[in-house]
């Protein structure tokens, strides 16, 4: 035991203290960059000076920039790549499948059709994200449920049932698109479903992303449980734990963060599956290192891809089109170098 306290105070240390400054670094340097130039150094004072009373050495134009516009927008960034990340590490801990990502249940899929629906009945910027939210939660619960119809509550018969869940809304989604207005309606429903943080406002951030950093703290806090489901429901059962429970508990966590994530900023692809075997990589397979670990990691590299999505050209690129690009090779030497047989 005193081995692995050492273990934990020194080298995790050292590794959770460089990755939060990686965090805090690239979240101070995406204050600064963008069409409206402001300096680095500004950036950062006029963070600070909503905490601690700084000379005024900026100009309102540039307080205006950080606060109001980029600042919303990168927490947006820290909260659901955070969220998508643990999201996609607890899933894959608990179905003990390296390939299994958040919507795993339907719920990214849901959370489309909802959207879309109250796209097309005209609804405002908060009800369309309400809709996301209960149809991403439909969807899980219907999933849930086609187990039991069957008398069959194994964990690939869940596997399948999302599947099918899936499947079914992706459907609706297309019905949904042929019938929207191609002027006005259709490009609405594409470019949320693509995932864009452009729209993230302070309250957003105040509410949802509350809820979801709530539930990331909880899942974060009972992390070492997900190592006894890793070690199979027999085994488990032995060392007293209430599989069934468990399990549903931690997927109930999941599935909200990544319903939130998607209210926050539409369907974001690869986070959720990739950068939980890139912190694996790092930190190995012990969820208890894995997990914060997987968060940092999502967190900054949600931040990186928002600032390329706003900078790369004069129209902002949906974040799924950039983390596809980026995720799929970096999957394949995720896979190389960990050499996983699928």
């Amino acid at each position: 035991m005193r081995t692995e306290t050492r273990l934990f105070s020194g080298r995790d240390a050292v590794l959770y203290s460089a990755l939060i400054s990686a965090v805090i670094v690239l979240f101070v340097a995406s204050l600064a960059v963008g069409r409206f130039h402001v300096p680095l150094k500004e950036a950062a004072r006029i963070l600070a000076s909503r905490i601690v009373p700084l000379e005024r050495t900026w100009t309102p134009q540039m307080e205006n920039v950080v606060i109001r516009v980029r600042l919303p927008r990168l927490l947006g960034a820290l909260i659901v790549g955070g969220a998508l990340s643990l999201s996609g590490a607890a899933y894959q801990g608990v179905f003990r499948n390296p390939l299994v990502s958040p919507d795993l249940l339907g719920v990214s899929s849901g959370a489309c059709v909802g959207a879309s629906a109250a796209i097309l009945m005209h609804w405002g910027a908060f009800a369309i994200q309400a809709s996301a939210f209960v149809m991403g939660l439909v969807s899980v619960a219907v999933a849930s449920s086609i187990p039991g119809f069957f008398r069959n509550n194994t964990t690939p018969m869940l596997v399948l049932s999302g599947v099918i869940v899936s499947g079914f809304m992706t459907s609706l989604q297309g019905l949904l698109k042929y019938f929207a207005d191609p002027l006005d309606e259709l490009p609405s429903i594409v470019y949320w479903a693509m995932g864009s943080l452009g729209s993230v406002r302070a309250g957003e951030i105040k509410t949802v992303g509350f809820v979801i950093a709530a539930i990331m703290v909880a899942v974060v806090m009972i992390r070492w449980r997900i190592n006894l489901l890793a070690l199979g429901d027999s085994e488990a059962k032995s060392l007293g734990v209430n599989v069934k429970r468990l399990r549903s508990a931690i997927v109930l966590c999941a599935t909200l963060m990544t319903a939130g994530a998607v209210c926050i900023s539409g369907t974001i692809g690869w986070i959720g599956l990739v950068i939980p075997h890139l912190g694996r990589i790092i930190a190995g397979h012990d969820n208890k290192r894995l997990i914060p670990v997987s968060i940092l990691l999502g967190a900054a590299f949600t931040v990186a891809v928002d600032t390329c999505a706003r900078n790369l050209t004069s129209s902002e690129i949906p974040l799924s089109i950039l983390t596809g690009i980026i995720g799929t090779p970096m999957f394949v030497w995720l896979l190389f170098a960990q050499k996983t047989a699928i």
